[in-house]
Protein backbone atom coordinates (compact mmCIF):
# COMPACT_ATOMS: atom_id res chain seq x y z
CA UNK A 1 0.00 0.00 0.00
CA UNK A 2 1.40 3.38 -0.97
CA UNK A 3 1.69 6.16 1.63
CA UNK A 4 -0.69 8.31 -0.44
CA UNK A 5 -3.45 5.73 -0.39
CA UNK A 6 -3.00 5.13 3.32
CA UNK A 7 -3.56 8.77 4.26
CA UNK A 8 -7.17 9.95 4.68
CA UNK A 9 -8.17 12.97 2.60
CA UNK A 10 -11.96 13.29 2.28
CA UNK A 11 -13.29 15.96 4.62
CA UNK A 12 -16.16 15.35 6.98
CA UNK A 13 -18.14 17.85 4.89
CA UNK A 14 -17.76 15.71 1.75
CA UNK A 15 -18.90 12.58 3.59
CA UNK A 16 -21.80 14.41 5.23
CA UNK A 17 -23.18 16.02 2.09
CA UNK A 18 -23.06 12.97 -0.19
CA UNK A 19 -26.40 11.65 1.11
CA UNK A 20 -28.11 15.01 0.54
CA UNK A 21 -26.57 15.28 -2.93
CA UNK A 22 -27.85 11.82 -3.84
CA UNK A 23 -31.31 12.54 -2.39
CA UNK A 24 -31.65 15.76 -4.38
CA UNK A 25 -30.67 14.00 -7.61
CA UNK A 26 -33.17 11.19 -7.00
CA UNK A 27 -35.92 13.78 -6.55
CA UNK A 28 -35.31 15.02 -10.10
CA UNK A 29 -37.24 12.74 -12.47
CA UNK A 30 -34.85 12.01 -15.33
CA UNK A 31 -36.60 8.89 -16.60
CA UNK A 32 -35.34 7.61 -19.94
CA UNK A 33 -38.01 5.59 -21.78
CA UNK A 34 -35.73 5.06 -24.74
CA UNK A 35 -38.11 6.70 -27.22
CA UNK A 36 -37.51 10.38 -26.46
CA UNK A 37 -40.78 10.76 -24.55
CA UNK A 38 -39.30 11.27 -21.08
CA UNK A 39 -38.47 14.52 -19.27
CA UNK A 40 -34.83 14.37 -20.32
CA UNK A 41 -31.79 15.15 -18.21
CA UNK A 42 -31.77 18.94 -18.58
CA UNK A 43 -33.15 19.64 -15.09
CA UNK A 44 -30.61 17.29 -13.49
CA UNK A 45 -27.79 18.80 -15.56
CA UNK A 46 -28.77 22.32 -14.53
CA UNK A 47 -28.85 21.17 -10.91
CA UNK A 48 -25.28 19.85 -11.29
CA UNK A 49 -24.20 23.15 -12.87
CA UNK A 50 -25.64 25.00 -9.86
CA UNK A 51 -23.71 22.78 -7.44
CA UNK A 52 -20.52 23.52 -9.33
CA UNK A 53 -21.18 27.24 -9.45
CA UNK A 54 -21.60 27.30 -5.65
CA UNK A 55 -17.96 26.33 -5.19
CA UNK A 56 -16.46 28.19 -8.15
CA UNK A 57 -16.12 25.30 -10.62
CA UNK A 58 -16.79 26.15 -14.25
CA UNK A 59 -18.67 23.39 -16.02
CA UNK A 60 -19.96 23.08 -19.57
CA UNK A 61 -23.52 21.97 -20.27
CA UNK A 62 -23.80 20.19 -23.62
CA UNK A 63 -27.30 19.63 -25.01
CA UNK A 64 -27.41 17.03 -27.81
CA UNK A 65 -31.11 17.68 -28.48
CA UNK A 66 -33.89 19.42 -26.59
CA UNK A 67 -33.66 18.56 -22.86
CA UNK A 68 -31.01 15.85 -23.43
CA UNK A 69 -28.11 17.40 -21.53
CA UNK A 70 -24.71 16.38 -20.15
CA UNK A 71 -22.21 18.27 -17.97
CA UNK A 72 -18.41 18.09 -18.27
CA UNK A 73 -15.70 19.91 -16.32
CA UNK A 74 -12.01 19.57 -15.59
CA UNK A 75 -10.07 20.09 -12.35
CA UNK A 76 -6.43 20.86 -13.06
CA UNK A 77 -3.99 18.55 -11.35
CA UNK A 78 -0.26 18.38 -10.76
CA UNK A 79 1.49 19.21 -14.03
CA UNK A 80 4.18 16.56 -13.62
CA UNK A 81 1.65 13.86 -12.79
CA UNK A 82 -0.53 14.82 -15.74
CA UNK A 83 2.46 14.81 -18.08
CA UNK A 84 3.45 11.34 -16.85
CA UNK A 85 0.07 9.60 -16.62
CA UNK A 86 -2.40 11.80 -18.50
CA UNK A 87 -5.81 12.86 -17.21
CA UNK A 88 -8.30 10.58 -15.44
CA UNK A 89 -11.96 10.60 -16.47
CA UNK A 90 -14.57 10.07 -13.72
CA UNK A 91 -18.06 9.75 -15.17
CA UNK A 92 -21.65 8.91 -14.42
CA UNK A 93 -25.05 9.20 -16.07
CA UNK A 94 -27.99 11.34 -15.03
CA UNK A 95 -30.82 9.34 -16.60
CA UNK A 96 -32.68 6.48 -14.94
CA UNK A 97 -34.94 3.67 -16.14
CA UNK A 98 -38.72 3.98 -15.59
CA UNK A 99 -40.26 3.16 -12.22
CA UNK A 100 -43.91 2.13 -11.80
CA UNK A 101 -44.87 3.81 -8.52
CA UNK A 102 -47.68 1.33 -7.79
CA UNK A 103 -45.12 -1.47 -7.44
CA UNK A 104 -42.92 0.39 -4.93
CA UNK A 105 -43.07 0.63 -1.14
CA UNK A 106 -42.14 4.33 -1.42
CA UNK A 107 -42.48 7.09 -3.98
CA UNK A 108 -39.58 6.24 -6.36
CA UNK A 109 -38.75 9.94 -6.79
CA UNK A 110 -39.12 11.10 -3.18
CA UNK A 111 -35.60 10.20 -2.04
CA UNK A 112 -36.96 8.78 1.21
CA UNK A 113 -34.51 7.69 3.90
CA UNK A 114 -35.51 4.70 6.03
CA UNK A 115 -33.86 1.68 7.63
CA UNK A 116 -30.42 3.20 7.05
CA UNK A 117 -30.95 3.38 3.28
CA UNK A 118 -31.77 6.04 0.73
CA UNK A 119 -34.61 4.79 -1.45
CA UNK A 120 -35.51 5.81 -4.98
CA UNK A 121 -34.97 5.26 -8.67
CA UNK A 122 -31.30 5.88 -9.39
CA UNK A 123 -30.11 5.16 -5.85
CA UNK A 124 -27.62 2.64 -7.23
CA UNK A 125 -27.94 3.22 -10.99
CA UNK A 126 -26.32 5.61 -10.74
CA UNK A 127 -27.05 8.78 -8.83
CA UNK A 128 -25.10 7.34 -5.90
CA UNK A 129 -21.86 7.53 -7.90
CA UNK A 130 -22.87 10.94 -9.29
CA UNK A 131 -23.27 12.20 -5.72
CA UNK A 132 -19.93 10.76 -4.61
CA UNK A 133 -18.12 12.43 -7.50
CA UNK A 134 -19.86 15.75 -6.89
CA UNK A 135 -19.05 15.61 -3.16
CA UNK A 136 -15.37 15.08 -3.94
CA UNK A 137 -15.19 17.74 -6.66
CA UNK A 138 -16.86 20.28 -4.38
CA UNK A 139 -14.52 19.32 -1.54
CA UNK A 140 -11.46 19.86 -3.74
CA UNK A 141 -12.77 23.28 -4.74
CA UNK A 142 -13.54 24.31 -1.17
CA UNK A 143 -10.19 23.15 0.24
CA UNK A 144 -8.04 24.12 -2.73
CA UNK A 145 -6.58 20.63 -2.90
CA UNK A 146 -4.76 19.80 -6.15
CA UNK A 147 -5.17 16.22 -7.44
CA UNK A 148 -2.08 14.30 -8.60
CA UNK A 149 -3.18 14.67 -12.22
CA UNK A 150 -5.93 16.36 -14.22
CA UNK A 151 -9.41 15.05 -13.47
CA UNK A 152 -12.23 15.24 -16.01
CA UNK A 153 -15.73 14.80 -14.58
CA UNK A 154 -18.66 13.96 -16.84
CA UNK A 155 -22.35 13.55 -15.95
CA UNK A 156 -24.16 12.32 -19.02
CA UNK A 157 -27.51 11.82 -20.66
CA UNK A 158 -29.01 8.71 -22.23
CA UNK A 159 -26.83 5.90 -20.86
CA UNK A 160 -29.89 3.76 -20.26
CA UNK A 161 -30.69 3.81 -24.00
CA UNK A 162 -27.15 3.29 -25.29
CA UNK A 163 -25.69 6.77 -24.84
CA UNK A 164 -26.58 8.06 -28.32
CA UNK A 165 -27.54 11.47 -26.89
CA UNK A 166 -24.93 11.37 -24.12
CA UNK A 167 -21.51 9.76 -24.19
CA UNK A 168 -21.57 8.89 -27.89
CA UNK A 169 -22.64 12.44 -28.76
CA UNK A 170 -19.77 13.86 -26.71
CA UNK A 171 -17.25 11.46 -28.24
CA UNK A 172 -18.38 12.34 -31.77
CA UNK A 173 -18.89 16.08 -31.39
CA UNK A 174 -16.82 17.19 -28.37
CA UNK A 175 -13.74 14.97 -28.11
CA UNK A 176 -11.82 18.10 -27.10
CA UNK A 177 -13.40 17.83 -23.64
CA UNK A 178 -11.46 14.58 -23.10
CA UNK A 179 -8.10 15.67 -24.43
CA UNK A 180 -5.24 13.91 -22.68
CA UNK A 181 -7.48 11.37 -20.86
CA UNK A 182 -5.74 8.00 -20.55
CA UNK A 183 -8.20 6.05 -18.35
CA UNK A 184 -11.84 6.21 -17.25
CA UNK A 185 -13.69 5.09 -14.13
CA UNK A 186 -17.45 4.70 -13.79
CA UNK A 187 -20.24 2.46 -12.47
CA UNK A 188 -20.94 -1.15 -11.49
CA UNK A 189 -17.70 -2.07 -9.80
CA UNK A 190 -16.12 -1.73 -6.37
CA UNK A 191 -19.20 -3.04 -4.54
CA UNK A 192 -18.89 -5.77 -1.93
CA UNK A 193 -20.33 -9.27 -1.92
CA UNK A 194 -20.14 -12.05 0.65
CA UNK A 195 -18.19 -15.14 -0.39
CA UNK A 196 -18.54 -17.80 2.29
CA UNK A 197 -18.23 -15.19 5.04
CA UNK A 198 -15.41 -13.27 3.32
CA UNK A 199 -16.20 -9.74 2.17
CA UNK A 200 -14.96 -9.34 -1.38
CA UNK A 201 -15.08 -6.32 -3.70
CA UNK A 202 -15.65 -6.83 -7.43
CA UNK A 203 -13.69 -4.58 -9.78
CA UNK A 204 -15.24 -4.31 -13.23
CA UNK A 205 -12.55 -4.76 -15.88
CA UNK A 206 -14.69 -6.15 -18.73
CA UNK A 207 -18.21 -5.84 -20.08
CA UNK A 208 -20.25 -7.64 -22.70
CA UNK A 209 -21.20 -5.97 -25.96
CA UNK A 210 -24.74 -4.97 -26.91
CA UNK A 211 -26.78 -5.85 -29.98
CA UNK A 212 -30.36 -4.61 -29.74
CA UNK A 213 -32.07 -6.15 -32.75
CA UNK A 214 -35.45 -6.06 -34.47
CA UNK A 215 -36.63 -9.23 -36.19
CA UNK A 216 -39.11 -8.46 -38.97
CA UNK A 217 -41.04 -11.43 -40.37
CA UNK A 218 -42.78 -11.13 -43.73
CA UNK A 219 -45.80 -13.04 -45.00
CA UNK A 220 -49.00 -12.78 -47.04
CA UNK A 221 -51.66 -10.51 -45.63
CA UNK A 222 -55.21 -11.78 -45.75
CA UNK A 223 -58.53 -12.48 -44.08
CA UNK A 224 -58.37 -14.23 -40.72
CA UNK A 225 -60.93 -16.82 -41.81
CA UNK A 226 -58.83 -18.11 -44.71
CA UNK A 227 -56.14 -20.78 -44.85
CA UNK A 228 -52.76 -19.02 -44.85
CA UNK A 229 -49.51 -20.97 -45.08
CA UNK A 230 -47.45 -17.77 -45.31
CA UNK A 231 -48.39 -16.16 -41.98
CA UNK A 232 -45.93 -13.52 -40.71
CA UNK A 233 -47.05 -13.96 -37.10
CA UNK A 234 -46.45 -17.70 -37.21
CA UNK A 235 -43.06 -17.19 -38.84
CA UNK A 236 -42.08 -14.61 -36.22
CA UNK A 237 -43.14 -16.86 -33.35
CA UNK A 238 -40.99 -19.69 -34.70
CA UNK A 239 -38.02 -17.33 -34.96
CA UNK A 240 -38.53 -15.96 -31.45
CA UNK A 241 -38.77 -19.47 -30.03
CA UNK A 242 -35.55 -20.57 -31.75
CA UNK A 243 -33.65 -17.55 -30.48
CA UNK A 244 -35.09 -17.68 -26.97
CA UNK A 245 -34.39 -21.41 -26.60
CA UNK A 246 -30.94 -21.43 -28.18
CA UNK A 247 -28.31 -23.02 -25.93
CA UNK A 248 -25.30 -20.71 -26.17
CA UNK A 249 -22.07 -22.56 -25.32
CA UNK A 250 -20.04 -21.71 -22.23
CA UNK A 251 -16.82 -19.85 -23.05
CA UNK A 252 -14.65 -18.40 -20.29
CA UNK A 253 -12.94 -15.11 -21.09
CA UNK A 254 -9.71 -14.23 -19.23
CA UNK A 255 -11.60 -11.93 -16.82
CA UNK A 256 -14.30 -14.49 -16.02
CA UNK A 257 -11.69 -17.22 -15.55
CA UNK A 258 -9.73 -14.98 -13.15
CA UNK A 259 -12.92 -14.30 -11.19
CA UNK A 260 -13.83 -17.98 -10.91
CA UNK A 261 -10.28 -18.94 -9.92
CA UNK A 262 -10.46 -16.31 -7.18
CA UNK A 263 -13.81 -17.60 -5.93
CA UNK A 264 -12.34 -21.10 -5.78
CA UNK A 265 -9.37 -19.85 -3.74
CA UNK A 266 -11.54 -17.85 -1.30
CA UNK A 267 -14.31 -20.39 -0.75
CA UNK A 268 -12.44 -23.66 -1.25
CA UNK A 269 -15.19 -24.80 -3.62
CA UNK A 270 -13.73 -26.75 -6.51
CA UNK A 271 -14.04 -25.18 -9.96
CA UNK A 272 -14.99 -27.78 -12.55
CA UNK A 273 -13.96 -26.18 -15.83
CA UNK A 274 -16.37 -28.50 -17.66
CA UNK A 275 -19.25 -27.18 -15.52
CA UNK A 276 -18.43 -23.68 -14.19
CA UNK A 277 -22.12 -23.01 -13.61
CA UNK A 278 -21.97 -25.32 -10.58
CA UNK A 279 -19.56 -22.92 -8.86
CA UNK A 280 -21.51 -19.87 -9.95
CA UNK A 281 -24.68 -21.36 -8.46
CA UNK A 282 -23.11 -21.20 -4.99
CA UNK A 283 -22.81 -17.40 -5.15
CA UNK A 284 -26.41 -16.57 -4.25
CA UNK A 285 -27.68 -13.33 -5.81
CA UNK A 286 -24.18 -12.65 -7.14
CA UNK A 287 -24.83 -15.46 -9.60
CA UNK A 288 -27.00 -13.00 -11.54
CA UNK A 289 -23.94 -10.85 -12.17
CA UNK A 290 -21.69 -13.70 -13.17
CA UNK A 291 -23.90 -16.34 -14.74
CA UNK A 292 -24.63 -14.28 -17.84
CA UNK A 293 -20.91 -13.70 -18.45
CA UNK A 294 -20.20 -17.40 -18.98
CA UNK A 295 -21.77 -17.27 -22.43
CA UNK A 296 -23.34 -15.04 -25.06
CA UNK A 297 -27.06 -14.41 -24.61
CA UNK A 298 -30.05 -13.34 -26.73
CA UNK A 299 -33.45 -12.70 -25.20
CA UNK A 300 -36.66 -11.75 -27.03
CA UNK A 301 -38.19 -8.80 -25.17
CA UNK A 302 -41.07 -7.34 -27.20
CA UNK A 303 -43.57 -8.55 -29.84
CA UNK A 304 -45.61 -6.43 -32.24
CA UNK A 305 -48.00 -7.56 -34.97
CA UNK A 306 -51.40 -6.85 -36.49
CA UNK A 307 -54.12 -4.29 -36.01
CA UNK A 308 -57.39 -6.29 -36.04
CA UNK A 309 -58.36 -9.79 -34.94
CA UNK A 310 -59.69 -10.94 -38.31
CA UNK A 311 -56.83 -9.51 -40.40
CA UNK A 312 -53.64 -11.50 -40.99
CA UNK A 313 -50.85 -8.88 -41.12
CA UNK A 314 -48.17 -8.85 -43.78
CA UNK A 315 -45.41 -8.25 -41.26
CA UNK A 316 -44.70 -8.97 -37.60
CA UNK A 317 -41.73 -7.86 -35.52
CA UNK A 318 -39.92 -8.66 -32.30
CA UNK A 319 -37.13 -6.98 -30.35
CA UNK A 320 -34.21 -9.06 -29.15
CA UNK A 321 -31.59 -8.04 -26.58
CA UNK A 322 -28.35 -9.84 -27.46
CA UNK A 323 -25.19 -9.51 -25.35
CA UNK A 324 -21.91 -10.86 -26.66
CA UNK A 325 -18.60 -11.60 -24.96
CA UNK A 326 -15.42 -9.79 -26.05
CA UNK A 327 -14.41 -11.07 -29.47
CA UNK A 328 -17.76 -12.76 -30.14
CA UNK A 329 -19.72 -10.06 -32.01
CA UNK A 330 -19.42 -11.56 -35.49
CA UNK A 331 -20.19 -15.12 -34.40
CA UNK A 332 -23.24 -14.03 -32.38
CA UNK A 333 -24.66 -12.01 -35.26
CA UNK A 334 -24.11 -14.95 -37.62
CA UNK A 335 -25.87 -17.34 -35.24
CA UNK A 336 -28.86 -15.01 -34.81
CA UNK A 337 -29.15 -14.60 -38.60
CA UNK A 338 -29.23 -18.39 -38.93
CA UNK A 339 -31.81 -18.75 -36.14
CA UNK A 340 -33.98 -16.06 -37.74
CA UNK A 341 -34.53 -18.23 -40.81
CA UNK A 342 -36.03 -17.45 -44.20
CA UNK A 343 -38.47 -14.61 -44.53
CA UNK A 344 -37.19 -12.78 -41.47
CA UNK A 345 -34.99 -9.69 -41.64
CA UNK A 346 -32.55 -8.88 -38.83
CA UNK A 347 -32.30 -5.13 -38.27
CA UNK A 348 -29.91 -3.42 -35.87
CA UNK A 349 -31.51 -0.97 -33.46
CA UNK A 350 -28.31 -0.31 -31.49
CA UNK A 351 -24.93 -2.00 -31.28
CA UNK A 352 -22.00 -1.28 -29.04
CA UNK A 353 -18.65 -2.89 -28.38
CA UNK A 354 -17.60 -5.42 -25.78
CA UNK A 355 -14.66 -4.43 -23.58
CA UNK A 356 -11.93 -6.31 -21.76
CA UNK A 357 -9.09 -4.44 -20.11
CA UNK A 358 -6.03 -5.69 -18.29
CA UNK A 359 -6.67 -5.92 -14.54
CA UNK A 360 -2.95 -6.24 -13.72
CA UNK A 361 -2.25 -2.50 -14.08
CA UNK A 362 -1.23 0.22 -11.59
CA UNK A 363 -4.62 1.94 -11.75
CA UNK A 364 -6.39 -1.21 -10.54
CA UNK A 365 -3.73 -1.60 -7.86
CA UNK A 366 -4.67 1.88 -6.61
CA UNK A 367 -8.32 0.79 -6.44
CA UNK A 368 -7.34 -2.22 -4.36
CA UNK A 369 -5.15 -0.11 -2.07
CA UNK A 370 -7.95 2.40 -1.48
CA UNK A 371 -10.49 -0.31 -0.66
CA UNK A 372 -8.21 -2.19 1.70
CA UNK A 373 -7.22 1.00 3.50
CA UNK A 374 -10.89 1.48 4.42
CA UNK A 375 -11.73 -2.22 4.82
CA UNK A 376 -8.65 -4.19 5.95
CA UNK A 377 -8.98 -7.92 5.52
CA UNK A 378 -11.29 -7.69 2.52
CA UNK A 379 -10.47 -9.32 -0.81
CA UNK A 380 -10.84 -8.06 -4.38
CA UNK A 381 -11.56 -9.80 -7.67
CA UNK A 382 -11.88 -8.65 -11.30
CA UNK A 383 -15.18 -9.43 -12.98
CA UNK A 384 -17.05 -8.99 -16.25
CA UNK A 385 -20.30 -6.99 -16.37
CA UNK A 386 -23.15 -8.60 -18.29
CA UNK A 387 -24.61 -5.17 -19.06
CA UNK A 388 -22.91 -2.09 -20.44
CA UNK A 389 -21.66 1.36 -19.43
CA UNK A 390 -20.61 4.62 -21.06
CA UNK A 391 -17.06 3.24 -21.03
CA UNK A 392 -18.01 1.73 -24.39
CA UNK A 393 -18.22 5.16 -25.99
CA UNK A 394 -14.96 6.38 -24.48
CA UNK A 395 -13.17 3.29 -25.75
CA UNK A 396 -13.65 4.79 -29.23
CA UNK A 397 -11.21 7.52 -28.13
CA UNK A 398 -8.75 4.84 -27.04
CA UNK A 399 -9.59 5.32 -23.35
CA UNK A 400 -9.66 2.07 -21.29
CA UNK A 401 -12.52 2.03 -18.80
CA UNK A 402 -13.11 0.40 -15.42
CA UNK A 403 -16.10 0.06 -13.09
CA UNK A 404 -15.30 1.45 -9.63
CA UNK A 405 -18.20 2.90 -7.64
CA UNK A 406 -17.16 1.56 -4.22
CA UNK A 407 -19.87 0.51 -1.77
CA UNK A 408 -19.50 -1.60 1.39
CA UNK A 409 -22.80 -3.45 1.54
CA UNK A 410 -24.62 -5.67 4.04
CA UNK A 411 -24.17 -9.33 3.18
CA UNK A 412 -27.95 -9.86 2.99
CA UNK A 413 -28.68 -7.00 0.59
CA UNK A 414 -29.77 -8.21 -2.86
CA UNK A 415 -27.63 -5.65 -4.66
CA UNK A 416 -28.12 -7.23 -8.08
CA UNK A 417 -31.86 -6.85 -7.60
CA UNK A 418 -31.50 -3.11 -6.99
CA UNK A 419 -30.50 -2.40 -10.61
CA UNK A 420 -33.65 -1.55 -12.57
CA UNK A 421 -35.62 -3.24 -9.79
CA UNK A 422 -38.45 -2.30 -7.47
CA UNK A 423 -37.56 -0.53 -4.18
CA UNK A 424 -34.07 0.42 -5.37
CA UNK A 425 -32.03 1.68 -2.43
CA UNK A 426 -28.49 2.23 -1.19
CA UNK A 427 -27.22 2.25 2.43
CA UNK A 428 -26.26 5.75 3.51
CA UNK A 429 -23.15 4.41 5.25
CA UNK A 430 -22.12 2.87 1.93
CA UNK A 431 -22.29 6.30 0.29
CA UNK A 432 -19.95 7.77 2.91
CA UNK A 433 -17.66 4.76 2.54
CA UNK A 434 -17.59 5.31 -1.21
CA UNK A 435 -16.55 8.94 -0.80
CA UNK A 436 -13.64 7.93 1.42
CA UNK A 437 -12.48 5.18 -0.92
CA UNK A 438 -12.79 7.25 -4.09
CA UNK A 439 -10.90 10.08 -2.44
CA UNK A 440 -8.03 7.76 -1.50
CA UNK A 441 -8.04 6.36 -5.03
CA UNK A 442 -7.96 9.79 -6.66
CA UNK A 443 -5.21 10.98 -4.30
CA UNK A 444 -2.96 8.09 -5.36
CA UNK A 445 -3.91 7.79 -9.02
Amino acid sequence: MTPESAAPHASTAAQDEVVDLCRDLIRIDSTNYGDGSGPGEREAAEHVMGLLDEVGITGELVESRERRASVVFRIAGDEAGTAERGALLLHGHLDVVPALAADWSVDPFAGEERDGCLWGRGAVDMKDMDAMLLALARDMARTGRTPPRDLVFAFMADEEAGGVFGSHHLVRHRPDLFEGVTAAVSEVGGFSIDLDGQRCYLLQTAEKGIAWLRMVAHGRAGHGSQVNDDNAVTRLCQTVARIGEHDWPIELTPTVRAFLDGVQEITGDELDHTDPEALVATLGTTARWVGATLRDTANPTLLEAGYKQNVIPGTASALVDARFLPGHEESVMATIAELAGDGVDVETVHRDVALETDHAVPLVDRMVDALLAEDPGARTLPYCLSGGTDNKAFSLLGIPGYGFAPLRLPADLDFAGMFHGVDERVPTDALRFGVRVLDRFIASS
